[in-house]
């Protein structure tokens, strides 16, 4: 027996809502909800980084000198890329044009797979200088002491991002699947405004990210 039906506007409407309106609500609320946990977990990091940088400042002035301001530059121009076709991903689905809604898509997965391939080169060129976090820390020209308290942060709030970045390339990917399925119209496209959104907070995340560590003074 089937837990769905089909209303008058073609638009499939689970058993437990009374109509596609209630369904479309219900799961935004869901989304806005979701979202509202993320910024709590990262609001908790960014306090930890004022208050560890309010006590050594020394610390964090030294450690962004070990980053490349210029491949985090390029980062943030790539998930900017990336949230504007987004965005114009879900305004043509509500259009009607899934085609180029998918050609959106495709080019918002390729941007992330690009900030993931730049911030591989950028982790395994400070891995290999034996700036890591913790006791596997090694780099021994350091002018401050407890420099690897500096990239205990860094690594654990670009990591916690860059997983959310996976995260959301898998949420695209999925998309894309079930549009090709032509499951999404004018009147339904929940899924992607609610996957648009999530991506959209991975890339103000990244904003908030590139000029606390990258261009700290």
């Amino acid at each position: 027996m089937s837990t769905a039906r089909i209303d008058e506007q073609g638009n499939k409407v689970y058993m437990q809502y009374t109509d596609a309106s209630q369904q479309d609500a219900t799961g935004k609320h869901g989304v806005w909800l979701f979202l509202v946990t993320e910024v709590m977990m990262f609001s908790g990091l960014f306090v930890a980084y004022a208050i560890f940088k309010s006590i050594y400042p020394e610390i964090f002035y030294e450690g962004h000198k070990f980053l490349d301001w210029r491949m985090g530059a390029l980062n943030t121009v790539v998930l900017l890329s990336s949230s504007l076709t987004m965005a114009l991903s879900i305004y043509y689905v509500q259009k009607g044009k899934n085609a180029v809604a998918m050609g959106h898509l495709a080019f918002t997965l390729l941007c992330g797979a690009a900030f993931m391939v730049i911030k591989y080169f950028e982790y395994t060129h400070k891995i290999h200088e034996g700036l890591t976090p913790g006791h596997f820390f090694t780099y021994a020209n350091g002018e401050t002491a407890n420099l690897a308290l500096y990239f205990g942060i860094y690594y654990c709030m670009t990591g916690l991002h860059g997983i959310h970045v996976l995260t959301g390339m898998a949420l695209i990917a999925w998309v894309m699947y079930r549009l090709k399925k032509g499951e999404f119209s004018p009147t339904q496209y929940t899924a992607v405004e609610g996957v648009g959104l999530f991506w959209h907070l991975v890339d103000l995340i990244w904003i908030y990210l590139f000029p606390l560590l990258y261009l700290v003074s």
